[in-house]
């Protein structure tokens, strides 16, 4: 528990001590399997004016320490209260599944091209309309898609085009919607027209966003052939 506290505080840049006397401490960690022993320690810290974090033990906190997904330079914290640490790791287990290890660098893009986006709209509320229209989800810029980032140049070049696209073919190995890989959990994610054969079962279509539009692969492909297989458009 104390190995992976230190873990936790000196990823964030803290300056990590094991001496309870030395000077300019501002935080304290407890980490001891024994209750006695445990709730000792967060007396006698606590004495010393510190805040405590107690491992495992909620109402001994002055403080809690979220369960967190770096993007950097976006930080996402999962915090449930000292309720359960379990839940939050598992939460942001889940999380990192879904969201794009490129996610930081289109943050970060986004904050270069400050000025431009600026130039393209020099007013505020067009500009951040355009912004959240971006972000959405199928648009150009979708926060959970790992193509977003590349796709910033073409926005910001052609930023009033609405009829780019771009297509992706699938071709499943299973009709179980649990063996979709994650890429393909965040193509479905981001289609706005779906072409899939009449193999593909609606269980896995359910997987795409709601307002995606439907069709069959024939409707694309006279000879579409057999087999799951999905073309997917998305509007960049």
């Amino acid at each position: 528990m104390a190995d992976a506290k230190r873990r936790l505080y000196e990823r964030a840049g803290a300056v990590v001590v094991d001496d309870e006397a030395a000077l300019d401490v501002a935080l304290a960690v407890v980490a001891l399997e024994e209750d006695d022993e445990a709730l000792a320690a967060v007396k006698r810290l606590k004495a010393r004016g510190f805040l405590v974090n107690a491992v495992d033990r909620s109402d001994l906190c002055d403080y809690t320490t979220p369960a967190i997904i770096d993007r950097d330079p976006v930080l996402i914290a999962i915090g449930t209260g000292g309720a359960s640490a379990g839940l939050a790791k598992s939460l942001r287990q889940r999380l990192e599944q879904l969201i794009p290890g490129n996610l930081g660098g289109l943050a970060s893009g986004l904050s270069a091209a400050r000025e431009k986006i600026k130039q393209i709209w020099p007013d505020g509320a067009q500009r951040r309309k355009a912004i959240d229209a971006a972000l959405d989800p199928g648009g150009a810029l979708d926060v959970l898609s790992s193509g977003s980032e590349a796709n910033l140049e073409t926005w910001l070049s052609m930023p009033f085009v609405n009829d780019l696209s771009e297509v992706e073919d699938m071709l499943l190995t299973s009709a179980d919607p649990d063996d979709l890989t994650l890429r393909q959990a965040r193509l479905l994610g981001r289609a706005d027209q779906i072409f899939a054969s009449d193999e593909v079962p609606k269980s896995v279509l359910d997987r795409a966003r709601a307002d995606a539009e439907r069709f069959g692969l024939a409707l694309w492909d006279e000879n579409p052939g057999k087999g799951l297989a999905l073309r997917i458009r998305m509007k960049i």
